[in-house]
């Protein structure tokens, strides 16, 4: 039997092929087989490091605050509901870290209150709404905002926001809780607009050509289309925010005024649980119980960060199933 090309097939194998019978595969080279089982196994290692550097990680902060959590001086309730903090008084020592908790909670709030609908509009805005050289620019200072050091902009909120708060509420003092909220907010900003914007791009081009063939206006498709097309990267996008405002340190420290108690305005001073743990680990002897109680403040940390995780992917969970 020939072939199309003139050349000629075995008889052995036309016969097997009227006959309907399979051949079977060449097999494949040793070599190239251990290399997909090498590859395999270090992207499955990859996925794991990450669950193993979390844990390590709060295994090296609970390991050098147990001793103080398990000694019979110690008093978790106080630790947690106390709003006396006084670690180095010589009388009667307190640990209550109800007012730096009150402090954290409420600068991250006022952050996400103003960073989330600025973020996210101007996501929108950069998405669906620029021309391609606007676009360009808005997105290299948006990455340059978010390359700005914490420290820098600490210094923002210490000479500058301050005079600003001043000059506009009044306050006697211009580091305070809101100064401290608008510097966390312009923190957060440039990484809701970067992965919100990230989010609508990786919308699919026919959603918004089916909605503007269907007579909808640009809004309408941002609206009613894009948006909830989009929401669980949104939903990431403000989980982040949410993240960089609960971990912040230096900025907080300098535009807070660093003062123990729970605010009850938006011009109260406060302190939150990074800059106490900034502000005082330096000057605790190592070993001693103001040392371990910074490191059992560093779990409380973790415990919210942790929280504010796990509801934010339940919610995400939650709108998937919409």
């Amino acid at each position: 039997m020939a072939t199309e090309d003139g050349g000629a097939v075995p008889a052995g194998a036309g016969r097997a092929a009227r006959a309907g019978v399979a051949t079977l595969p060449a097999r494949r080279p040793v070599a190239s087989w251990v290399a997909e089982q090498a590859l395999e196994t270090l992207i499955r290692l990859s996925g794991v490091s990450a669950i193993i550097f979390v844990l390590a990680i709060f295994f090296f902060i609970f390991r050098e605050a147990a001793p103080v959590l398990f000694s019979p001086g110690f008093h978790l309730s106080e630790f947690l509901f106390s709003t006396q903090w006084y670690p180095t008084s010589e009388s009667h020592v307190r640990y209550g870290t109800l007012a730096l908790t009150a402090g954290t909670l409420s600068v991250t709030g006022v952050a996400i209150v103003l960073a989330v609908p600025f973020g996210l509009g101007a996501a929108v805005f950069v998405s669906e709404f620029c021309g391609p050289r606007l676009k360009e620019s808005l997105k290299i200072v948006i990455e340059l905002l978010a390359a700005i050091p914490s420290v820098v902009w600490g210094f923002i909120g210490l000479t500058v926001m301050s005079r600003i708060t001043i000059a506009l509420t009044g306050a006697p003092v211009g580091v305070n809780l809101l100064n401290g909220g608008v510097i966390l907010a312009l923190m957060s900003v440039p990484i809701i607009v970067s992965i919100g914007e990230d989010a609508l791009k990786a919308v699919p081009d026919s959603y918004r050509e089916a909605a503007l063939a269907m007579g909808a206006n640009r809004w309408q498709t941002v609206h009613r289309v894009l948006v909830p097309a989009a929401r669980n990267g949104l939903l990431a996008a403000v989980l982040l925010g949410v993240g960089r405002a609960v971990g912040e340190t230096m900025a907080v420290l300098m535009a807070t005024g660093h003062a123990v108690h729970v605010p009850h305005s938006l011009l109260d001073s406060v302190r939150t649980l990074t800059a106490n743990i900034a502000a005082e680990l330096g000057e605790a002897a190592a070993g001693s119980d103001h040392y371990r109680v910074l490191f059992l403040t560093g779990t409380l940390l973790f415990a919210i960060t942790f929280v504010v995780n796990l509801g934010a992917d339940l919610a995400i969970r939650g709108v998937r199933r919409r």
